[in-house]
């Protein structure tokens, strides 16, 4: 079925960024010489690892496969129940710290932050710190005092709700951390720094992947207080938040800054959004599609993005030439859901070829992070929420196997504090819930789309993986018969 293979190109795309492999591919070894990133390091027993992040368990595994005769110490802060990764691994020198229920900073992964600080703390100019990094901003907590970490999470957890971008979030966490936007690495200091990197940020920007531990920034309050305000809570943060904020400039000193810039810090991405969707592309034309990639960049509201993707299809399963008036709209919407124009149109001219010469099937495929402004109380992530909300859009078009099949999926398994990843939806949902007396717009008004999901069909259209252990952001699959 269209919705089985949906699923099999979103696996696939998760399992070529999985941990183990992307940091085997990164590590050249020969004898007592590392070369990772084009730099060759030599090792005399002063290997330390410290790690922080949703696919850093197997990062680290791996790390140690390779290194373990030349590692000193570990600490790494992993997802809360990874219980049954952790046996699978057997026994490690490095300590692992669980953390970070359902994503949220919590008591364990500051107790693990404050570990990684003490360790980076204690290195000298004979060590080698290597850091791996998979996102990870809610399992590094480690806030400015005087602000608690209850303070911190209340803030952020409000931006998130007021629609704020993963690039606005990121400007706030950094500057009310100790250890990111370069925190970490001038902890170390004068340690020789590597960075192995997964990104879950659109475009692999490293000052903002984990907000940035080991990428030395400048972190203006003033840009933070701006932040705030654009979102109306300037007024409503705790004192201990105006406290940090109301101290002008930057907040390392120059001479601070200069000296953790002396020693020299590797960063190096080594799996992404991309990599997951070139693999899950090669999967896709195994199982007898075309497949194009729209973008890697898709942002913005759920509600624009779902009308994105809801355009596409009409585009592209119309019997004959689309009307002119679909082409304009998708171009119109292009730059608030972060695609390109040029993109949009590659796109739709390879849809335009496959409806013309009778090519067949498309997969159309993109990555990116969407944001969905909570209004409502329920239980849901931004892929069902994108995924209901694109249900809505397909209304009226053919059923499978003629009509499209649409999967939203994010690749660490988890969607907000879910079980699910995501789900897989198509033109006959709306029928569907209605015939099960389930209400679409009252779910969508209270953001609680993994109860909708979950009631609809028991659950049949739910995407769930499981943890997998890695995160390159979210895959969007866009099957066209």
């Amino acid at each position: 079925s269209l919705d089985s293979r949906a699923r099999e190109v979103f696996a696939t795309a998760v399992r070529a960024v999985q941990p183990d492999t992307v940091v085997r591919q990164s590590i050249e070894r020969k004898e007592d010489v590392i070369t990772i990133d084009g730099h060759k390091l030599r090792l005399k027993n002063n290997l330390h690892l410290v790690g922080f992040g949703k696919a850093v368990l197997g990062m680290a595994a791996e790390a140690e496969r390779i290194l373990s005769d030349h590692l000193v110490k570990g600490v790494i802060s992993v997802p809360h129940g990874i219980q049954e990764s952790l046996r699978q691994h057997g026994k490690s020198s490095i300590e692992i710290i669980e953390g970070a229920k359902h994503n949220l900073p919590d008591g364990e992964a500051q107790k693990a932050a404050e570990k990684i600080k003490e360790l980076a703390s204690g290195l000298t100019e004979k060590d080698l710190l290597l850091v791996l990094i998979s996102g990870g901003s809610a399992l590094l907590p480690s806030p400015v005092p005087p602000i608690s970490l209850q303070e911190k999470l209340d803030v952020t957890r409000r931006l998130a709700g007021a629609g704020a971008t993963i690039q606005e979030l990121n400007t706030v966490r950094r500057a009310l951390s100790l250890l990111k936007g370069g925190g970490l690495a001038h902890f170390a200091h004068p340690a020789q720094v590597v960075a192995l990197i997964l990104s879950d940020v659109i475009g692999d920007p490293l000052d903002l992947i984990a907000s940035g531990p080991t990428v030395q920034t400048e972190i203006w309050h003033e840009e933070v207080l701006s932040v705030l305000e654009r979102y109306n809570l300037l007024d409503s943060v705790p004192v201990s938040v105006k406290e940090v904020l109301g101290k002008p400039g930057p907040r390392w000193d120059k001479k601070q800054l200069e000296g953790a810039q002396e020693a020299c810090v590797i960063n190096a991405v080594i799996g992404s959004n991309s990599i997951a969707l070139t693999s899950a592309g090669r999967r896709a034309r195994e199982l007898g599609f075309r497949p194009v990639v729209l973008s890697l960049g898709v942002s913005g509201d759920v509600k624009l993005v779902s009308r994105l993707y809801g355009l596409l299809a009409q585009f592209a399963c119309s019997q004959k030439e689309p009307p002119p008036e679909i082409a304009a709209e998708l171009l119109r919407l292009g730059p608030d859901v972060g695609v390109e124009t040029w993109d949009l149109c590659r796109t739709m001219k390879v849809l335009d070829e496959s409806r013309s010469e009778g090519w067949g099937a498309t997969c159309l495929l993109a990555g990116g992070e969407p944001t969905v402004e909570l209004k409502g109380k329920g239980k849901g992530g931004r892929n069902q929420e994108l995924a209901l909300r694109v249900a809505v859009e397909l209304q009226g078009m053919d059923l499978p196997p003629k009509g499209p099949v649409f999967l939203s999926g994010g690749t660490d398994g988890q969607d907000g504090p879910t079980e699910a990843a995501g789900a897989v939806t198509d033109a006959g949902l709306c029928e569907e819930a209605t015939t099960q007396g389930l209400d679409i717009n009252g779910f969508l008004d209270n953001n609680d789309s993994f109860t909708f999901f979950s009631k609809l069909s028991s659950g049949q259209r739910l995407l769930v993986p499981g943890l997998t252990c890695t995160n390159v952001m979210d895959v969007h699959v866009l099957l066209i018969p």
